[in-house]
């Protein structure tokens, strides 16, 4: 969901990550500010000419329900589908906070290995850049990789390894993405 702008004011206290940073801050209760993007479970805000990332599990800060970041949890039937594709879909839901298209789309995963654990779960491995080296979001957003790729049935352990070689550059979005970006 593309918010559009809408102004929004915070109805509590709440920690938020500066974008591009990736530094905690807090915002307090009473400040206003405006969604420019609710994506993946999250929500980019400017609040006080500051860019800044609120988690889906703070969305009542700001009255909304983190289901109006359009969070798309693995289902709970069983599709079918295969692990890897479980996988690709859930980073599917991870997205830049500056950017409204999803990691994926931006060719921001380079590997992804499974691995069968001892106890019938499997090792994910993922390799995963950064649209700049020195965004201060690569951890937040390897610590979301992780997170969600976690929570799907049959994972037991994510290792998220940010690489910067070869270097990301626009080529390496998809067709879809770089029409979505006007590219």
């Amino acid at each position: 969901m593309r918010a559009d702008r809408e102004h929004v004011t915070f109805q509590r206290p709440v920690m938020v990550e500066l974008v591009p940073y990736g530094t905690p801050i807090e915002i307090g209760a009473g400040m206003t500010g405006h969604i420019t993007q609710a994506l993946g479970g999250n929500f980019t805000l400017v609040v006080d000419g500051q860019m800044v990332r609120l988690k889906g599990s703070d969305a009542d800060a700001i009255g909304k329900d983190a289901a109006d970041a359009q969070q798309h949890p693995e289902p709970e039937d069983d599709d079918g589908a295969d692990l890897h594709t479980r996988i690709y879909r859930a980073l599917a839901t991870c997205y830049d906070p500056e950017i409204p298209v999803n990691i994926v789309e931006l060719g921001l995963i380079y590997a992804c290995e499974i691995e069968p654990l001892d106890d019938g779960r499997s090792l994910v491995r993922i390799q995963m850049t950064l649209t700049a080296p020195g965004c201060g979001m690569g951890e937040v957003l390897a610590n979301e990789v992780a997170d969600k790729v976690l929570a799907l049935r049959g994972v037991g352990e994510v290792k998220v390894d940010l690489v910067f070689d070869p270097p990301w550059d626009r080529y390496r979005m998809s067709e879809a993405a770089q029409l979505a970006l006007g590219l």
